[in-house]
């Protein structure tokens, strides 16, 4: 039988809620070093080394926004499904200008219902590129109050919304995480915990995981040198990926991956743990996903493919 739009969708999102499927692997494919520039050779590749569900970014598929059918299509043909496709340009996303929300929701919405199509069950964003002066509390208030908005629009839409703490964005660092969790509705607004990111922002993985719990509805799974474990004690500089790479294959040493999955144990966390990595300077990216997944296999017990 013909495998139509309709039915792969129905069977991505049955996948996706699978009573049995506690931890749902995914895989970030934009790596720079070979990925970056053609996203269906990335899910072809993420495919080959295991992973059945992969995570893009909005620039990648705009110019299927009126033609779902057509990515839809080419998806079946690389044979993965979507964990999310994450907000980016040129999308609006100055989270903490209340100038630019009725667009900001605007655009988020709009991405909302495109990647409904694909069986997403939540949307995933990063805020804005971090201005020179930083996020002040007035930031924090109108980006609190932002998000709130567009989470309980999102709900409506069927779907939950993940903020996304990100290195040399307006929510880089524990004071920013603190006040805006505080600040949001946890039934509208939810958290993704991105191991790499966090630690270079000099907090500890394990104890934000231990805090935020159920949360969290998303990890971006990257290490850290073990230099960093627990925390970086000072905060980078964007770095040169490709040069000068700050994130890791699992396994390299600075994350505690088996205290984070211990406590999600403990807790009975369900959820998506989606395998990232910026750049691969040292080896082609198909690589680097495969060690990674050898490390989730192997060292967690975890079921990639």
């Amino acid at each position: 039988m013909r495998l139509t739009r309709r039915h792969w969708i129905a069977a991505t999102a049955a996948a996706a809620f699978a009573d049995s499927e506690r931890y749902r692997v995914g895989i970030t494919t934009n790596t720079r070093g070979g990925w970056e520039s053609d996203v269906f050779l990335s899910f072809r590749e993420a495919r080959e080394a295991g992973y059945r569900y992969v995570e893009s970014f909005f620039h990648y598929f705009k110019e299927f926004l009126d033609r779902p059918d057509d990515l839809a299509r080419r998806m079946r043909d690389t044979g993965v499904h979507f964990v999310t496709i994450s907000n980016g340009g040129p999308m609006e996303m100055r989270f903490e200008d209340p100038a630019r929300r009725s667009k900001l929701i605007e655009d988020h919405l709009q991405l909302v219902r495109f990647i409904r199509r694909f069986g997403c069950s939540h949307l995933k964003i990063n805020m804005g590129g971090r201005r020179p002066d930083g996020t002040t509390e007035s930031d924090l208030r109108n980006m609190s109050a932002t998000l709130n908005e567009l989470g309980r629009r999102i709900t409506a839409e069927g779907l939950r919304l993940g903020v996304h703490a990100h290195m040399w964005s307006q929510f880089e660092n524990r004071k920013e995480i603190d006040y805006v969790m505080a600040h949001t509705d946890p039934q509208h607004v939810w958290f993704v915990l991105d191991t790499g990111h966090i630690t270079m922002a000099g907090i500890d993985p394990v104890e934000l995981t231990r805090t935020l719990g159920h949360r969290i509805i998303e990890f971006h799974l990257k290490d850290v040198i073990p230099e960093h474990r627990g925390g970086a004690r000072e905060r980078r500089d964007r770095n040169d990926p490709m040069k000068d790479p700050i994130f890791f294959e699992l396994g390299k040493g600075g994350v505690d991956f088996p205290a984070i999955k211990a406590h999600l144990d403990a807790i009975g966390w369900r959820g998506w743990l989606t395998v990232e990595l910026d750049s691969s300077p040292f080896r082609p990216p198909v690589e680097s996903a495969r060690i990674s997944r050898r490390y989730l296999e192997e060292t967690l017990g975890l079921s990639v493919a």
